[in-house]
């Protein structure tokens, strides 16, 4: 018989605690699928006296995470602790040295360091899995890894942050503003007391530096992604995507350009048919354009206790099967350096939302401006509290809100045509501009 795979877990946190209980509950089930047991022998976390409501007994306790790490007793090394510098790093290159495969979800330390650890895992002969670390449940790492491995991408997309997809859907379908839903949103527990990671776009930019390194062999550069949040989303944005057909999104986007591989983070307008513009709440989707097939939508929880443990134990589950695949799906050294593409290069359609002046002039003024940019616009709107009419002489002498579509355009085109009309004082306040992302 084949000896089982011994494990060692170091966190004891939500997540780390239900792979223990996984582990336990589905013992015959993992020994039939891999061919061998799966036992944790060995666990570590700050607290030994913290009560876990978890059965504990015949497992031996480390003192820290890289004497976990180093201990010859364990075949696997699960890293849960967080954080994109030791002791988890120092712990999981331990393991490494030494042999150990490793099971991380810690995008953080992926998207800093995973080319480092990757070379280690290389060298040594471990795997180094971290399916968890993007989109927990959702198997996105694995399908652009593994299973699209005879697939050219050339453009993968999705909404990889629950925080901001919550806030989002709420302020649409309840007219809230962005500071009433991020409140509610930390009364729930889907937002941090210290929300700016998740809101202002960094978390899903950790997450799209990982899946483009994965789709298009590229070394993982979060440097490399344009990022925004979306706090300066309002309900007025909201309403007017509705009656255009479009809904509000924050996407990661990294799609393949002549120029280069374009990574970017920001709030997007999605149609109301594609699936991603369907996936409401905290789920997650990540959506894969490869040629020759049709677009792939993977749905899903992108986060939580359960589906992080979910995703983790399917690692460990290939660890145990004996599949070793290249961390990145091929070579580090043959994984090539991306530089962050200038957002000015961006080319797309645009929804603009002006505070024209009620003068004389202004709307000419306005698409003066745009021509001079070569903008062609699809549709002008304005609005008022009765709804969209056409856009002519109001009367009233404060400002009235303007909506643009866009065709196709440049980034550059657009922000030059915008400082245009700021400087000519027709409007009032800072343009709002929210990029529009086409099936």
């Amino acid at each position: 018989m084949v000896a089982p795979l011994k494990v060692g877990i170091a966190g004891l946190g939500t997540v780390g605690a239900e792979v223990v209980r996984l582990i336990e509950a589905q013992s015959r089930a993992l020994s039939a699928r891999c061919g061998r047991g799966v036992r944790v022998v060995a666990v570590t976390a700050r607290s030994k006296a913290k009560r876990r409501n978890l059965d504990l007994g015949g497992i031996a306790w480390a003192k820290n995470a890289l004497d976990l790490a180093s201990d010859p007793g364990i075949d696997c090394f699960v890293e849960l602790i967080g954080g994109s510098g030791d002791p988890a790093l120092s712990a999981i290159e331990a393991a490494l040295k030494s042999g150990k495969s490793v099971v991380t979800a810690n995008k953080a330390l992926i998207a800093k360091h995973g080319l480092r650890l990757a070379k280690w895992a290389e060298k040594c002969g471990g795997a180094l899995n971290f399916e968890a670390a993007v989109g927990a449940a959702i198997p996105v790492v694995k399908t652009l890894r593994e299973g699209l491995a005879g697939t050219e991408v050339s453009r993968v997309y999705g909404i990889l942050n629950g925080t901001c997809n919550y806030i989002l859907t709420r302020m649409e379908q309840e007219g809230l503003s962005f500071a009433e839903c991020l409140k509610d949103a930390q009364r729930l527990g889907y937002a941090e007391a210290n929300p700016s990671f998740d809101v202002d776009g960094h978390d899903t930019a950790q997450k799209l530096a990982i899946l483009a390194s994965l789709a298009f062999g590229t070394k993982v550069a979060q440097s490399a992604v344009y990022v925004e949040g979306i706090s300066s989303i309002a309900p007025a944005d909201l309403r007017a995507a509705e009656d255009l057909g479009y809904r509000v999104k924050l996407l990661g986007v990294a799609v393949r350009t002549a120029k280069g591989i374009e990574q970017r983070v920001h709030p997007t307008m999605v149609p109301k048919s594609s699936s991603i513009a369907q996936v409401m709440g905290v789920t997650n989707a990540v959506t894969i354009d490869g040629e020759g097939i049709p677009p792939i939508t993977l749905v899903g929880p992108g986060a939580g206790g359960a589906a992080t443990a979910s995703a983790v134990l399917a690692d460990i589950a290939d660890v145990a099967r004996g599949i070793r695949a290249k961390p990145f799906g091929r070579p580090v050294a043959k994984l090539r350096t991306t530089k962050k593409a200038p957002m000015e290069r961006h080319e797309g359609g645009y929804y603009i939302r002006l505070m024209a002046r009620d003068l004389t002039g202004t709307a000419a003024t306005i698409a003066t401006r745009l021509a001079e940019q070569k903008i062609s616009i699809e549709s002008i709107v304005q609005r008022h509290p009765d709804g969209y009419v056409d856009t002519r002489a109001s009367g009233k002498a404060s400002p009235v809100p303007v909506i643009l579509i866009t065709y196709a355009t440049s980034e550059d085109a657009v922000r030059r045509a915008l400082q245009a009309v700021q400087h000519d004082k027709v409007i009032s306040g800072r343009p709002q501009v929210i990029r529009i992302e086409k099936n």
